[in-house]
Protein backbone atom coordinates (compact mmCIF):
# COMPACT_ATOMS: atom_id res chain seq x y z
CA UNK A 1 0.00 0.00 0.00
CA UNK A 2 1.40 3.86 -0.95
CA UNK A 3 0.60 6.40 0.95
CA UNK A 4 2.32 10.00 0.74
CA UNK A 5 -0.23 12.28 1.01
CA UNK A 6 -4.25 13.10 0.06
CA UNK A 7 -8.00 12.80 1.54
CA UNK A 8 -8.82 10.40 4.27
CA UNK A 9 -11.26 7.57 3.30
CA UNK A 10 -14.29 7.84 4.85
CA UNK A 11 -15.48 6.17 7.41
CA UNK A 12 -18.96 4.37 8.82
CA UNK A 13 -19.09 7.17 11.86
CA UNK A 14 -17.47 9.87 13.74
CA UNK A 15 -14.83 9.12 15.99
CA UNK A 16 -12.76 11.20 18.69
CA UNK A 17 -8.72 10.52 17.78
CA UNK A 18 -6.22 10.30 20.53
CA UNK A 19 -2.75 11.55 19.64
CA UNK A 20 -0.58 9.03 17.41
CA UNK A 21 1.93 8.36 20.18
CA UNK A 22 -1.31 7.68 23.05
CA UNK A 23 -1.92 4.03 21.20
CA UNK A 24 1.04 2.89 19.80
CA UNK A 25 3.80 2.59 22.51
CA UNK A 26 6.62 -1.10 22.66
CA UNK A 27 6.16 -2.84 25.95
CA UNK A 28 8.40 -2.06 29.38
CA UNK A 29 11.74 -3.06 28.69
CA UNK A 30 11.59 -3.75 24.59
CA UNK A 31 9.95 -7.05 22.80
CA UNK A 32 12.54 -9.31 23.85
CA UNK A 33 12.25 -11.70 26.85
CA UNK A 34 13.53 -10.56 30.36
CA UNK A 35 16.50 -12.67 31.36
CA UNK A 36 15.15 -15.44 34.15
CA UNK A 37 17.29 -17.64 36.67
CA UNK A 38 19.20 -20.63 35.43
CA UNK A 39 17.37 -22.56 38.05
CA UNK A 40 13.82 -20.90 37.22
CA UNK A 41 14.77 -21.54 33.57
CA UNK A 42 15.64 -25.25 33.91
CA UNK A 43 12.50 -25.86 36.19
CA UNK A 44 10.01 -24.46 33.31
CA UNK A 45 11.07 -26.94 30.80
CA UNK A 46 11.77 -29.80 33.38
CA UNK A 47 9.20 -32.28 32.32
CA UNK A 48 9.60 -31.55 28.60
CA UNK A 49 13.74 -32.66 29.30
CA UNK A 50 12.24 -36.17 31.07
CA UNK A 51 10.22 -36.93 28.29
CA UNK A 52 12.65 -36.24 25.98
CA UNK A 53 15.26 -39.05 28.04
CA UNK A 54 12.42 -41.02 28.36
CA UNK A 55 11.54 -41.52 25.03
CA UNK A 56 15.08 -41.35 23.96
CA UNK A 57 16.37 -43.83 26.22
CA UNK A 58 13.10 -46.69 25.14
CA UNK A 59 13.84 -46.20 21.48
CA UNK A 60 17.31 -46.98 21.54
CA UNK A 61 16.98 -50.00 24.24
CA UNK A 62 13.66 -51.54 22.92
CA UNK A 63 15.67 -53.24 19.79
CA UNK A 64 18.12 -54.67 22.37
CA UNK A 65 15.14 -56.36 24.80
CA UNK A 66 13.27 -57.88 21.57
CA UNK A 67 13.89 -60.83 19.61
CA UNK A 68 15.26 -58.39 16.54
CA UNK A 69 19.06 -59.70 15.46
CA UNK A 70 22.00 -58.01 16.63
CA UNK A 71 22.07 -54.18 15.39
CA UNK A 72 24.53 -52.06 14.92
CA UNK A 73 25.09 -49.31 17.65
CA UNK A 74 24.02 -46.86 14.92
CA UNK A 75 20.79 -48.57 13.88
CA UNK A 76 20.03 -47.96 17.81
CA UNK A 77 21.66 -43.87 17.77
CA UNK A 78 18.85 -43.63 14.64
CA UNK A 79 16.05 -45.15 16.44
CA UNK A 80 16.13 -42.94 19.67
CA UNK A 81 16.81 -39.59 17.13
CA UNK A 82 13.87 -40.76 14.66
CA UNK A 83 11.43 -41.42 17.82
CA UNK A 84 12.21 -37.67 19.00
CA UNK A 85 11.80 -35.91 16.20
CA UNK A 86 8.52 -37.59 15.51
CA UNK A 87 6.96 -36.69 18.74
CA UNK A 88 8.02 -33.34 18.43
CA UNK A 89 6.57 -32.70 15.10
CA UNK A 90 3.57 -34.35 16.65
CA UNK A 91 3.80 -31.49 19.81
CA UNK A 92 3.74 -34.46 22.18
CA UNK A 93 6.83 -32.31 24.10
CA UNK A 94 4.60 -28.89 24.05
CA UNK A 95 3.75 -27.37 26.99
CA UNK A 96 0.18 -27.90 28.07
CA UNK A 97 -2.67 -27.49 30.56
CA UNK A 98 -3.90 -31.13 31.06
CA UNK A 99 -1.52 -33.80 30.51
CA UNK A 100 -2.65 -37.71 30.07
CA UNK A 101 -0.95 -40.77 29.32
CA UNK A 102 -4.12 -42.33 27.97
CA UNK A 103 -5.41 -39.62 25.81
CA UNK A 104 -1.68 -39.53 24.17
CA UNK A 105 -1.87 -43.44 23.09
CA UNK A 106 -3.28 -43.44 19.64
CA UNK A 107 -0.65 -40.91 18.97
CA UNK A 108 2.35 -42.64 20.10
CA UNK A 109 1.42 -46.26 18.97
CA UNK A 110 0.61 -44.78 15.51
CA UNK A 111 4.37 -42.54 15.03
CA UNK A 112 5.79 -46.01 16.72
CA UNK A 113 4.34 -47.91 13.63
CA UNK A 114 5.20 -45.94 11.33
CA UNK A 115 8.90 -45.95 12.63
CA UNK A 116 9.26 -48.95 12.62
CA UNK A 117 8.02 -49.81 9.86
CA UNK A 118 10.31 -47.47 7.83
CA UNK A 119 12.82 -48.88 9.85
CA UNK A 120 12.30 -52.61 8.26
CA UNK A 121 11.82 -51.56 5.31
CA UNK A 122 14.96 -49.65 5.18
CA UNK A 123 16.97 -52.81 6.46
CA UNK A 124 15.54 -55.46 4.40
CA UNK A 125 16.47 -52.90 1.23
CA UNK A 126 19.99 -51.90 1.86
CA UNK A 127 21.07 -54.29 4.99
CA UNK A 128 19.15 -57.85 4.34
CA UNK A 129 21.18 -59.85 6.76
CA UNK A 130 19.62 -56.99 9.79
CA UNK A 131 15.95 -57.60 8.37
CA UNK A 132 13.13 -58.01 10.58
CA UNK A 133 9.67 -60.05 10.07
CA UNK A 134 6.42 -58.63 10.80
CA UNK A 135 6.39 -61.41 14.05
CA UNK A 136 9.43 -59.19 15.44
CA UNK A 137 8.01 -55.60 13.99
CA UNK A 138 4.65 -56.11 15.84
CA UNK A 139 6.74 -57.41 19.09
CA UNK A 140 8.51 -54.13 18.89
CA UNK A 141 5.77 -52.09 18.34
CA UNK A 142 4.02 -52.87 21.58
CA UNK A 143 6.79 -53.26 23.33
CA UNK A 144 8.26 -49.59 22.77
CA UNK A 145 4.27 -48.01 22.80
CA UNK A 146 3.99 -49.62 26.27
CA UNK A 147 7.24 -48.83 27.51
CA UNK A 148 6.53 -45.04 25.96
CA UNK A 149 3.05 -44.65 27.72
CA UNK A 150 3.85 -46.32 31.06
CA UNK A 151 6.69 -43.99 31.25
CA UNK A 152 4.60 -40.78 30.52
CA UNK A 153 2.01 -41.81 33.23
CA UNK A 154 4.70 -42.05 35.73
CA UNK A 155 6.69 -38.37 35.12
CA UNK A 156 3.22 -36.70 34.18
CA UNK A 157 1.58 -38.31 37.88
CA UNK A 158 4.82 -37.57 39.48
CA UNK A 159 4.52 -33.60 38.23
CA UNK A 160 1.23 -33.37 39.36
CA UNK A 161 1.91 -34.06 42.55
CA UNK A 162 4.88 -32.08 42.44
CA UNK A 163 2.55 -29.04 40.56
CA UNK A 164 0.34 -29.35 43.50
CA UNK A 165 2.61 -29.01 46.62
CA UNK A 166 4.31 -25.97 44.60
CA UNK A 167 1.21 -24.75 42.06
CA UNK A 168 3.31 -21.97 39.48
CA UNK A 169 1.42 -18.33 39.60
CA UNK A 170 -1.03 -17.05 36.85
CA UNK A 171 -2.78 -14.80 35.97
CA UNK A 172 -6.62 -15.15 34.72
CA UNK A 173 -6.97 -11.92 31.63
CA UNK A 174 -10.84 -10.76 31.43
CA UNK A 175 -13.61 -9.06 33.01
CA UNK A 176 -16.79 -11.55 32.86
CA UNK A 177 -18.04 -14.52 34.40
CA UNK A 178 -15.81 -16.90 32.97
CA UNK A 179 -12.56 -15.14 34.32
CA UNK A 180 -13.75 -15.35 37.61
CA UNK A 181 -15.06 -18.65 37.34
CA UNK A 182 -12.07 -19.76 35.97
CA UNK A 183 -10.07 -18.01 39.02
CA UNK A 184 -12.12 -20.32 41.03
CA UNK A 185 -11.06 -23.52 39.26
CA UNK A 186 -7.46 -22.66 39.77
CA UNK A 187 -7.97 -22.22 43.58
CA UNK A 188 -10.41 -25.79 43.78
CA UNK A 189 -8.61 -27.41 41.61
CA UNK A 190 -5.43 -28.25 42.81
CA UNK A 191 -4.23 -30.90 40.14
CA UNK A 192 -3.78 -28.37 37.60
CA UNK A 193 -0.92 -26.75 39.49
CA UNK A 194 -1.97 -23.41 39.15
CA UNK A 195 -2.32 -20.55 40.89
CA UNK A 196 -3.96 -17.75 40.67
CA UNK A 197 -1.87 -14.36 41.88
CA UNK A 198 -4.29 -11.54 40.16
CA UNK A 199 -6.92 -11.07 37.79
CA UNK A 200 -6.51 -8.78 35.00
CA UNK A 201 -9.64 -6.32 34.38
CA UNK A 202 -8.14 -3.51 32.00
CA UNK A 203 -11.61 -2.21 31.25
CA UNK A 204 -13.71 -0.01 32.64
CA UNK A 205 -16.67 -2.10 32.60
CA UNK A 206 -15.17 -4.02 34.99
CA UNK A 207 -15.04 -1.43 37.43
CA UNK A 208 -17.57 -2.47 39.47
CA UNK A 209 -16.22 -3.34 43.01
CA UNK A 210 -18.93 -5.32 43.42
CA UNK A 211 -17.71 -7.69 41.02
CA UNK A 212 -14.71 -8.58 42.96
CA UNK A 213 -16.84 -10.48 45.86
CA UNK A 214 -18.12 -13.82 45.33
CA UNK A 215 -15.80 -17.10 45.04
CA UNK A 216 -13.14 -15.23 43.38
CA UNK A 217 -13.18 -12.62 45.96
CA UNK A 218 -9.97 -13.65 47.67
CA UNK A 219 -7.58 -12.80 44.31
CA UNK A 220 -6.52 -9.39 43.81
CA UNK A 221 -7.49 -7.78 40.76
CA UNK A 222 -5.04 -5.72 38.24
CA UNK A 223 -6.20 -2.62 36.48
CA UNK A 224 -3.32 -1.48 35.26
CA UNK A 225 -0.13 -1.83 33.29
CA UNK A 226 1.92 -0.72 36.08
CA UNK A 227 0.26 -3.35 38.79
CA UNK A 228 0.56 -6.41 35.82
CA UNK A 229 4.52 -5.76 35.55
CA UNK A 230 4.47 -5.58 39.01
CA UNK A 231 2.98 -8.57 39.68
CA UNK A 232 4.82 -10.65 37.02
CA UNK A 233 8.26 -9.89 38.07
CA UNK A 234 7.40 -9.65 41.93
CA UNK A 235 5.59 -13.82 41.90
CA UNK A 236 7.66 -14.69 39.22
CA UNK A 237 4.46 -15.49 36.80
CA UNK A 238 5.22 -17.49 33.90
CA UNK A 239 1.62 -18.45 32.99
CA UNK A 240 -1.21 -16.36 31.71
CA UNK A 241 -5.11 -17.35 30.70
CA UNK A 242 -6.54 -15.15 28.18
CA UNK A 243 -10.57 -15.45 28.75
CA UNK A 244 -11.21 -13.26 25.38
CA UNK A 245 -9.18 -12.95 22.76
CA UNK A 246 -6.16 -10.31 22.90
CA UNK A 247 -7.10 -8.72 19.60
CA UNK A 248 -10.78 -8.22 20.94
CA UNK A 249 -9.46 -4.32 22.39
CA UNK A 250 -6.47 -2.36 22.04
CA UNK A 251 -5.95 -2.77 25.98
CA UNK A 252 -5.37 -6.83 25.72
CA UNK A 253 -3.58 -6.49 22.41
CA UNK A 254 -0.63 -4.40 24.15
CA UNK A 255 -1.38 -6.43 27.43
CA UNK A 256 -0.55 -9.07 25.38
CA UNK A 257 2.84 -7.83 24.07
CA UNK A 258 3.58 -6.87 27.57
CA UNK A 259 3.07 -10.30 29.24
CA UNK A 260 4.77 -11.95 25.57
CA UNK A 261 8.17 -9.89 26.70
CA UNK A 262 8.32 -11.01 30.06
CA UNK A 263 8.37 -14.32 28.51
CA UNK A 264 4.90 -16.14 29.73
CA UNK A 265 3.25 -18.89 28.20
CA UNK A 266 -0.35 -17.58 27.37
CA UNK A 267 -3.69 -19.65 26.77
CA UNK A 268 -7.11 -18.38 25.36
CA UNK A 269 -10.14 -19.80 27.53
CA UNK A 270 -13.34 -20.43 25.80
CA UNK A 271 -16.61 -22.33 26.74
CA UNK A 272 -18.32 -25.36 25.58
CA UNK A 273 -18.89 -24.41 21.87
CA UNK A 274 -21.97 -26.94 22.00
CA UNK A 275 -23.12 -26.62 18.88
CA UNK A 276 -19.65 -27.30 17.04
CA UNK A 277 -19.17 -29.97 14.52
CA UNK A 278 -17.32 -32.70 15.72
CA UNK A 279 -14.84 -32.60 12.39
CA UNK A 280 -14.03 -29.09 13.69
CA UNK A 281 -12.30 -30.24 16.96
CA UNK A 282 -8.49 -29.61 17.17
CA UNK A 283 -6.48 -32.25 16.44
CA UNK A 284 -4.72 -32.11 19.99
CA UNK A 285 -7.25 -30.29 22.21
CA UNK A 286 -6.16 -29.05 25.78
CA UNK A 287 -8.84 -28.16 28.11
CA UNK A 288 -9.10 -26.36 31.97
CA UNK A 289 -11.83 -27.93 33.71
CA UNK A 290 -13.80 -28.26 30.94
CA UNK A 291 -13.33 -24.96 29.34
CA UNK A 292 -11.45 -25.09 25.75
CA UNK A 293 -7.73 -23.85 25.92
CA UNK A 294 -5.89 -22.74 23.21
CA UNK A 295 -2.28 -21.84 23.11
CA UNK A 296 -1.64 -18.02 22.12
CA UNK A 297 1.67 -17.61 20.76
CA UNK A 298 3.71 -13.98 20.21
CA UNK A 299 4.16 -14.37 16.57
CA UNK A 300 7.46 -16.58 17.65
CA UNK A 301 5.81 -20.24 17.37
CA UNK A 302 8.95 -21.35 15.51
CA UNK A 303 12.01 -19.85 16.43
CA UNK A 304 14.00 -21.96 14.36
CA UNK A 305 11.52 -21.17 11.13
CA UNK A 306 11.67 -17.54 11.58
CA UNK A 307 15.43 -17.80 11.88
CA UNK A 308 14.98 -19.45 7.59
CA UNK A 309 13.09 -16.39 7.13
CA UNK A 310 15.32 -13.70 8.47
CA UNK A 311 17.85 -15.87 6.42
CA UNK A 312 15.64 -15.62 2.94
CA UNK A 313 14.94 -12.09 3.36
CA UNK A 314 18.54 -11.68 3.15
CA UNK A 315 19.23 -13.84 0.43
CA UNK A 316 16.33 -12.92 -1.77
CA UNK A 317 16.44 -9.19 -1.05
CA UNK A 318 20.09 -8.97 -2.04
CA UNK A 319 19.32 -11.25 -4.99
CA UNK A 320 16.62 -8.97 -5.55
CA UNK A 321 18.94 -5.63 -4.98
CA UNK A 322 21.82 -6.56 -7.44
CA UNK A 323 18.81 -7.69 -10.26
CA UNK A 324 17.26 -4.59 -9.91
CA UNK A 325 20.15 -2.63 -9.60
CA UNK A 326 19.64 -1.09 -13.25
CA UNK A 327 16.12 -0.75 -12.56
CA UNK A 328 16.47 1.56 -9.93
CA UNK A 329 19.08 3.42 -11.15
CA UNK A 330 16.41 3.88 -14.34
CA UNK A 331 13.75 4.75 -11.97
CA UNK A 332 15.94 7.08 -9.93
CA UNK A 333 16.94 9.06 -12.96
CA UNK A 334 13.82 9.72 -13.86
CA UNK A 335 12.39 10.78 -11.15
CA UNK A 336 15.43 13.05 -10.89
CA UNK A 337 14.21 14.41 -14.59
CA UNK A 338 10.88 15.32 -14.34
CA UNK A 339 9.81 15.92 -10.44
CA UNK A 340 12.97 17.74 -9.67
CA UNK A 341 15.62 16.85 -6.75
CA UNK A 342 14.37 14.84 -3.43
CA UNK A 343 14.28 10.89 -5.54
CA UNK A 344 13.97 9.03 -2.65
CA UNK A 345 10.93 9.47 -0.04
CA UNK A 346 11.49 8.90 3.67
CA UNK A 347 8.82 8.62 5.54
CA UNK A 348 8.17 7.26 9.52
CA UNK A 349 6.26 3.85 9.46
CA UNK A 350 5.30 1.35 12.36
CA UNK A 351 7.06 -1.86 12.69
CA UNK A 352 6.92 -5.12 14.47
CA UNK A 353 5.53 -4.66 18.39
CA UNK A 354 5.37 -0.54 17.67
CA UNK A 355 8.71 0.37 16.59
CA UNK A 356 8.94 3.00 14.37
CA UNK A 357 11.44 2.93 11.49
CA UNK A 358 12.17 5.47 8.64
CA UNK A 359 10.72 3.70 5.26
CA UNK A 360 12.20 4.13 1.80
CA UNK A 361 10.55 4.82 -1.62
CA UNK A 362 10.55 6.51 -4.70
CA UNK A 363 8.94 9.59 -4.69
CA UNK A 364 5.67 9.86 -7.00
CA UNK A 365 3.81 12.82 -5.88
CA UNK A 366 5.62 16.47 -5.63
CA UNK A 367 6.82 17.50 -2.76
CA UNK A 368 4.38 18.04 0.22
CA UNK A 369 4.65 19.39 3.71
CA UNK A 370 5.85 16.75 6.53
CA UNK A 371 2.65 16.99 8.66
CA UNK A 372 0.18 16.65 5.46
CA UNK A 373 2.56 13.90 4.27
CA UNK A 374 2.24 11.91 7.68
CA UNK A 375 -1.53 12.92 8.26
CA UNK A 376 -3.42 12.42 4.77
CA UNK A 377 -4.66 9.37 3.08
CA UNK A 378 -3.31 8.95 -0.21
CA UNK A 379 -6.04 8.04 -3.19
CA UNK A 380 -5.77 7.28 -6.27
CA UNK A 381 -6.13 9.35 -9.18
CA UNK A 382 -4.05 12.63 -7.15
CA UNK A 383 -3.70 15.17 -9.67
CA UNK A 384 0.10 16.37 -8.43
CA UNK A 385 1.29 12.85 -9.11
CA UNK A 386 3.36 13.13 -12.24
CA UNK A 387 3.49 10.82 -15.22
CA UNK A 388 6.68 8.68 -14.12
CA UNK A 389 5.01 8.68 -10.47
CA UNK A 390 2.03 6.97 -12.06
CA UNK A 391 4.05 4.63 -14.04
CA UNK A 392 5.70 3.89 -10.75
CA UNK A 393 2.84 3.66 -8.92
CA UNK A 394 1.05 1.39 -11.72
CA UNK A 395 3.72 -1.30 -11.77
CA UNK A 396 4.86 -1.26 -7.82
CA UNK A 397 8.27 0.29 -9.10
CA UNK A 398 7.95 2.31 -6.27
CA UNK A 399 8.26 -0.21 -3.80
CA UNK A 400 11.76 -1.22 -4.59
CA UNK A 401 14.22 0.70 -2.29
CA UNK A 402 12.24 -1.29 0.90
CA UNK A 403 14.43 -4.08 -0.04
CA UNK A 404 16.95 -1.98 1.79
CA UNK A 405 14.67 -1.91 4.68
CA UNK A 406 14.87 -5.58 4.29
CA UNK A 407 18.47 -5.84 4.52
CA UNK A 408 18.38 -3.50 7.91
CA UNK A 409 15.90 -5.39 9.70
CA UNK A 410 13.03 -3.24 9.26
CA UNK A 411 10.97 -4.99 7.09
CA UNK A 412 10.54 -8.50 5.99
CA UNK A 413 9.91 -9.60 2.40
CA UNK A 414 6.41 -10.88 3.52
CA UNK A 415 4.43 -9.30 6.12
CA UNK A 416 1.86 -7.09 7.28
CA UNK A 417 1.85 -3.44 5.28
CA UNK A 418 3.56 -0.57 7.75
CA UNK A 419 1.29 2.35 8.22
CA UNK A 420 2.17 5.78 9.41
CA UNK A 421 1.69 6.29 13.94
CA UNK A 422 -1.34 8.63 13.04
CA UNK A 423 -2.97 6.19 11.09
CA UNK A 424 -1.78 3.31 13.41
CA UNK A 425 -3.71 5.16 16.37
CA UNK A 426 -6.67 6.33 14.11
CA UNK A 427 -7.16 2.27 12.87
CA UNK A 428 -6.13 0.91 16.08
CA UNK A 429 -9.27 2.49 17.86
CA UNK A 430 -11.62 2.39 15.11
CA UNK A 431 -11.53 -1.42 13.87
CA UNK A 432 -10.53 -4.17 16.67
CA UNK A 433 -6.97 -6.63 15.82
CA UNK A 434 -6.05 -3.61 13.99
CA UNK A 435 -2.99 -3.46 16.33
CA UNK A 436 -2.74 -7.36 16.77
CA UNK A 437 -1.39 -7.20 13.43
CA UNK A 438 1.81 -5.41 14.98
CA UNK A 439 2.72 -9.24 16.28
CA UNK A 440 5.19 -9.67 13.23
CA UNK A 441 7.61 -8.14 11.16
CA UNK A 442 6.04 -5.56 8.36
CA UNK A 443 6.36 -6.78 5.11
CA UNK A 444 6.77 -5.42 1.25
CA UNK A 445 4.07 -7.45 0.17
CA UNK A 446 1.28 -9.74 2.52
CA UNK A 447 -1.84 -12.14 2.17
CA UNK A 448 -3.96 -8.89 2.05
CA UNK A 449 -2.09 -7.05 -0.67
CA UNK A 450 -2.33 -10.83 -2.96
CA UNK A 451 -6.11 -11.05 -1.72
CA UNK A 452 -6.34 -7.58 -3.97
CA UNK A 453 -6.50 -5.43 -0.66
CA UNK A 454 -4.32 -2.83 -1.83
CA UNK A 455 -4.57 1.25 -1.84
CA UNK A 456 -7.84 2.48 -0.77
CA UNK A 457 -9.44 -0.48 0.56
CA UNK A 458 -10.92 -1.67 3.52
CA UNK A 459 -8.76 -1.19 7.00
CA UNK A 460 -10.87 -3.45 8.88
CA UNK A 461 -10.66 -6.47 5.22
CA UNK A 462 -6.29 -5.85 5.62
CA UNK A 463 -6.08 -6.46 9.41
CA UNK A 464 -8.68 -10.16 9.70
CA UNK A 465 -6.14 -10.89 6.77
CA UNK A 466 -2.86 -9.85 7.99
CA UNK A 467 -4.12 -11.35 11.57
CA UNK A 468 -4.57 -14.76 9.89
CA UNK A 469 -1.57 -14.68 8.34
CA UNK A 470 0.38 -14.22 11.59
CA UNK A 471 -1.93 -16.65 13.07
CA UNK A 472 -1.06 -19.53 10.05
CA UNK A 473 2.26 -18.36 9.19
CA UNK A 474 4.71 -20.75 8.02
CA UNK A 475 7.56 -20.22 5.60
CA UNK A 476 5.58 -22.09 3.07
CA UNK A 477 3.17 -19.34 3.36
CA UNK A 478 5.91 -16.91 2.85
CA UNK A 479 6.65 -18.57 -0.56
CA UNK A 480 3.71 -18.54 -2.22
CA UNK A 481 2.58 -15.48 -1.26
CA UNK A 482 6.31 -14.27 -2.86
CA UNK A 483 5.03 -16.02 -6.05
CA UNK A 484 1.62 -14.38 -5.81
CA UNK A 485 3.17 -11.13 -5.78
CA UNK A 486 5.59 -11.93 -8.61
CA UNK A 487 2.76 -12.50 -10.97
CA UNK A 488 0.61 -10.13 -10.02
CA UNK A 489 3.20 -7.54 -11.24
CA UNK A 490 2.80 -8.50 -14.60
CA UNK A 491 -0.81 -7.66 -14.18
CA UNK A 492 0.61 -3.96 -13.18
CA UNK A 493 -1.94 -3.67 -9.90
CA UNK A 494 0.41 -1.63 -7.65
CA UNK A 495 -1.57 1.02 -5.48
Amino acid sequence: MTTESASLPGTARETTLPPASSTVHRPRGGVRRYSEPVARQVGRHRLTVLLVAADGLVAGLTPAVGPAPRWPVAVFAVQAAAQLLLHSSRGLYRPRLSRSAAAEFPAVLGLTLLQWFVTAETLTTYHPRYAIGWTTLFCAVGVQTLFCCVARGVLYRAGARSAARHPRPVLVVGSGALARSTTTALRDRAEYGLRAVGRVALCAADADPAADDGPAGGTPVLRTREEVGRTVVRKRVGHVLFTEHPAATPENTDLFALLAGHGCRMWLLEPPATGAAPEHRPTRPDHLWGYSAHRLHAGRRHPFSHALKRAMDIVLASAALLAASPALAACAFAVRLCDGPGVLFRQERIGQHGKPFTLLKFRTLRPSDPHESATRWNVAGDRRMSAVGRALRRTSLDELPQLWNVLRGDMSLVGPRPERPFFVAQFSSIHPGYQARHRMPVGITGLAQVNGLRGDTSIEDRARFDNRYIETWSLWQDVCVLARTVLSLFRCGGS
